[in-house]
């Protein structure tokens, strides 16, 4: 998919000229359209739950150096035990997953404020007013200096995520119901009514306080000016949909072997990069999170797979490949608001701007599966339609 195919037309120049004439990059087809949304619909109310768990371990699990029912969210019975056993419950591994990866690879504004003196600041106050009623904590502030701090740091990205997944779990619950509505018919409009959601949250603030024996501390206050959409959307997609992390079986983890990129931002183990395999991990493919949305799967999207291919007996790969071109969607919205100037501008230094904008996304793409983008059999084999992304006056993250 990512050499020139038999008529010699490169995918990546078609990516581009998809990307600068405001065309989807997911073809327009009432089979995509029915993927999409409905995986999304599933997505959301995985979402709804990954955050709600999120809250309970950034908040009520803060500091706690052994937080084994962290999954629970404080509702520990003898009947949730054995689900969970059982493993008949939602995968809240797959969202420690993510905020790991964001932890880790540390991209965007809140990692900067995460390294900055006003967080250590806030860390030792916290630390030091934990340490007066926990003599454990207090043990393993003098032997590890660096360990309280960064559980703080952890907390506090789990709590950005949880707000960032808040908003995306309303937004694709809202993108279902408007295309049962007839509000959305079509790739473009998804990606359209996905991008206005972005523009409506890109500059919700993102704060973060715990309470300690009666008093608020504030680990990421409304001073620090943190953002939905740069200091953690941004972020959150260079880690969890390009990056991500090497999972185990898939690379060789010798160093000898050099498999594993040894710079960060090269590595290509994200959703978007991901091989359909049913592994059940946490890491690529997602697996676990393909498992949380057939408990929600809508009844047509059910139908659809059932009459497709295997049926049913390959459902966990064809969820995989429909939450990719979902992914793709989010992604084309992403691209299509922070372009540096208007795809419509006839300036030649902003057009050569945009170029090169979309040039970068292209490179990173096209190595991509981009394989399950076209609704025929090449992402080159069907005329780009006529019906484009309209950005609109108000359709600009930047």
């Amino acid at each position: 998919m990512n050499q020139p195919n038999s008529s010699g037309v490169d995918p990546g120049q078609v990516l581009r000229e998809r990307l600068l004439g405001g065309v989807t990059l997911l073809e327009e087809s009432s089979e995509h359209l029915l993927e999409v949304v409905a995986v999304l619909e599933s997505y959301g109310h995985v979402l709804d739950a990954y955050s709600l768990n999120l809250v309970h371990q950034a908040q009520r699990e803060f500091l706690n150096p052994l937080p084994v029912f962290r999954f629970f969210n404080g509702a520990i019975t003898p009947a949730r035990l054995w689900r969970h056993l059982r493993h008949d419950r939602i995968n809240y591994e797959y969202a420690e997953y993510c905020q790991r990866s964001m932890l880790w690879h540390g991209t965007g504004g809140l990692d900067t404020y995460l390294d900055g003196e006003a967080f250590l600041a806030s860390c030792e106050r916290v630390i030091q007013q934990r340490c007066r009623h926990d003599p454990l904590l207090a043990l393993l502030q003098r032997l590890f200096p660096g360990f309280l701090p960064e559980q703080i740091r952890s907390a506090a990205t789990a709590s950005a995520l949880a707000q960032f997944w808040r908003v995306m779990s309303d937004l694709f619950l809202d993108l279902a119901a408007a295309r049962r509505s007839g509000e959305v018919s079509s790739i473009a409009m998804v990606v359209r009514f996905i991008q206005d959601g972005l523009v409506a949250a890109a500059a919700a603030p993102i704060t973060y306080a715990v309470e300690l024996g009666g008093t608020s501390f504030e680990i990421l206050p409304p001073e620090a000016g943190l953002t939905f959409l740069v200091d953690v959307a941004v972020p959150y997609v260079e880690a969890v949909f390009l990056r991500g992390t090497p999972f185990l079986g898939t690379v060789s983890f010798n160093a000898q072997a050099r498999q594993i990129p040894h710079d960060q931002s090269q590595f290509t183990y994200g959703a978007l990069y991901a091989d359909p395999l049913p592994t059940m991990g946490a890491g690529i493919p997602p697996s676990l999170l393909m498992q949380d949305m057939r408990r929600h799967l809508p009844p047509e999207l059910e139908r659809h797979y059932a009459g497709v291919g295997r049926g049913l007996g390959d459902l966990y790969v064809k969820l995989c490949t429909s939450f990719q071109k979902a992914m793709f969607c989010v992604t084309n919205a992403a691209i299509a608001g922070t372009f540096p100037h208007p795809l419509s501008t006839r300036d030649p230094g902003e057009r050569e701007s945009n170029g090169a904008y979309a040039a970068a996304w292209v490179e990173r793409l096209r190595i991509a599966r981009i394989d399950c983008l076209p609704a025929g059999e090449s992402l080159v084999s069907q005329p780009i339609p006529d019906e484009r992304i309209q950005p609109g006056a108000s359709g600009r993250l930047g």
